[in-house]
């Protein structure tokens, strides 16, 4: 009897525990029809694009070059140098003087033709008081007419001896004065190949001289850029690590290169040694062509992949969830810290305002106030 009531009691025990399981395990699943909310990717704020002006800049690369470069020479031969007053770099005044020739056969020369001169004027006179005394005696008969126009003819020959030895006179003066080498306008020296103690050739050169010490940087355009640039138009120039310049276009080259098709801009740059600019610098040009209304988007909200630029644009809003899509713009012109947007997007798309590097195409983010 006790053990039957013990098998009893056993199984009653087995079947209540089986039951609590059970009971257990359906109380634990969640209901079929609950879904989670899908967890956002980021915290965002949104920006819209803005339509603005624009400035429209052309750019250009170029060099820095005199705007005109006169060149000194000898304008006497066969004498040697005896000084040299400047070197590259210095700045000189129209009229200064550079360089100094030996002049002592020179000297000797003007000597020889001043004496000459002399003798002429003397002869001069003698034939001219011939000539009067012929003149006068002429009417007596003492003298044939043959005689008196020898006379005569020793005169006119006696004034031409005089302006040839004055010619002869004036040009040794000349000689004497090309001993010195003056500037011809006032600048700096850009190159010497005057060598003390050499012998020059006449018209070999000296010196090289910047005009005015002025500059002006010469930009290189194609064809199209050039047809959209005028005289008088503002540029600004800047040589990397030394500095930027502003400058206004001097003049537009007639004609383009045969082989590049690009044609050449001068622009004009005040004062630029002053700011430590120099001839043969490397140096690029921005020139302001105008304005433009273009849509621009905070750079912020650009992402560049793999070489190519994008922003994330977001779907419908579902309380502060939304979801981006990653969408491919194509960029124009800077604007401070704007970018103009060519293509791509409109100005009634909403887009991450920041943190794109950080998402990808369908994820879920959270709208926040900025």
């Amino acid at each position: 009897m006790t053990k039957g009531k013990t098998r009893v009691f056993l199984v009653a025990l087995g079947v209540l525990i089986g039951l609590g399981v059970f009971i257990g395990g359906r109380s634990n699943q969640p209901a079929a029809d609950t879904v989670a909310a899908p967890k956002p990717a980021l915290s965002v704020t949104v920006v819209q694009p803005v339509l603005r002006d624009i400035a429209m800049k052309l750019n250009a690369n170029g060099s820095i070059a005199a705007w005109q470069e006169a060149v000194i020479g000898s304008e006497i031969s066969d004498l040697r140098l005896t000084e040299i007053n400047v070197q590259v770099g210095d700045r000189v005044r129209k009229g200064q003087v550079l360089a100094v020739f030996s002049d002592e056969s020179v000297l000797t020369d003007v000597a020889q033709s001043r004496a000459a001169l002399a003798e002429a004027e003397a002869n001069l006179a003698d034939a001219r008081d011939n000539a009067e005394r012929a003149k006068q005696i002429m009417a007596s008969g003492a003298l044939s007419g043959q005689q008196v126009n020898q006379y005569l003819t020793g005169e006119k020959t006696a004034k031409a001896k005089v302006q040839s030895a004055k010619a002869q006179l004036d040009s040794q003066l000349l000689r004497l004065k090309y001993t010195k080498v003056p500037a011809s306008d006032d600048g700096v020296i850009s190159s010497r190949s005057a060598t003390l103690g050499a012998v020059a050739a006449r018209g070999q050169e000296l010196f090289r001289l910047i005009r005015q010490n002025r500059l002006e940087w010469r930009g290189e355009v194609t064809a199209a850029e050039m047809a959209q640039l005028e005289v008088g138009m503002a540029a600004s120039v800047e040589v990397p690590n030394v500095g930027r310049l502003q400058g206004r276009v001097r003049a537009l080259a007639p004609t383009l290169d045969e082989d590049s098709r690009n044609g050449l801009v001068y622009v004009d740059l005040p004062d630029a040694s002053e700011h430590g600019l120099r001839a043969g610098m490397f140096a690029r040009g921005e020139f302001d062509i105008g304005t433009k209304a273009g849509l621009t988007v905070p750079q912020t909200a650009l992402s560049l992949r793999e070489g190519f630029s994008y922003v994330f644009r977001l779907g419908e809003q579902n309380g502060d969830l939304a979801k981006v899509s990653q969408v491919k713009v194509q960029l124009g012109q800077r604007n401070g810290d704007s970018f103009e947007i060519l293509s791509g997007i409109t100005p009634e798309d909403r887009l991450v305002a920041g943190g794109a590097a950080f998402l990808a195409d369908g994820d879920t983010v959270k709208v926040v106030q900025p």
